[in-house]
């Protein structure tokens, strides 16, 4: 997640992450799914098959991931300089967006991090429909065990609060689906020890599995299943 003291930068393998992820058999007629944002999505502590995309496609079988460009750190501006211009090699058909929790730890004024949704949301509708694009909530690190070490508590959920509203403002707008209740259930990584990973940072397999229960409902509908 975050690039602060050097503590993600320790678990980040770049070439890994940017590679694009194939199944065994690609079949014919399935939806090429790929997932942009930063350690929320390429699950950092967790296995690969436990990461929220993953499970994702699991669950539904009209999608397949044929990409995971996300890396730990990445705000905004990272997602639009490094991940963005993967998508032509990837051609995606599905787009998920996950971003905001690094602009909010590394102090990113509200008005830029809001450009820079509105520069990845349109650079996306220049070849997806907005029922091709979904976006979702950053969770609330703060509730975790470890969450303290990367600013004051209150103050960074808040932060994360208006990015969301930010995030979900942009959507609205363009009439692209924002799945918000993943932040409600991040918080209850303060009751549930079993919700965060190892690191003491991150969500588990098993909170990421929760992620998938709100997801999954919205794509699906979006495809029409």
């Amino acid at each position: 997640m975050l690039r602060h003291i050097g503590f993600l930068t320790m678990m980040v393998v770049l070439a890994a992450c940017a590679e694009p992820v194939t199944s065994a058999s690609q079949e014919e007629g399935r939806v090429r799914y790929v997932a942009l944002g930063d350690s929320y999505t390429i699950g950092t502590s967790v296995s690969e098959a436990e990461r929220w995309p993953n499970q994702l496609v699991g669950r539904i079988g009209d999608l397949e991931l044929v990409g995971n460009p996300a890396v730990n750190g990445y705000t905004s501006a990272d997602l639009i300089a490094q991940e963005l211009p993967q998508l032509d090699d990837l051609r995606p058909e599905l787009v998920s967006v996950l971003i905001g929790v690094n602009d909010v730890v590394q102090g990113v004024p509200d008005s830029q991090y809001a450009g820079n949704v509105a520069v990845i949301l349109e650079d996306l509708l220049t070849s997806l429909p907005p029922d091709r694009i979904v976006c979702v909530a950053t969770p609330d690190y703060t509730r975790t065990p470890r969450g303290a070490d990367f600013g004051d508590p209150v103050q960074q959920s808040d932060g994360i609060v208006r990015v969301n509203a930010i995030l979900r403002e942009a959507c609205e707008q363009r009439a692209i689906r924002f799945v918000p209740e993943i932040f409600e259930i991040s918080q209850a990584a303060t009751e549930d020890p079993s919700l965060v990973a190892d690191d003491g940072l991150h969500p588990s397999g098993r909170q990421y599995e929760r992620w998938v229960d709100v997801v999954a409902p919205v794509i699906e509908e979006l495809l029409g299943n």
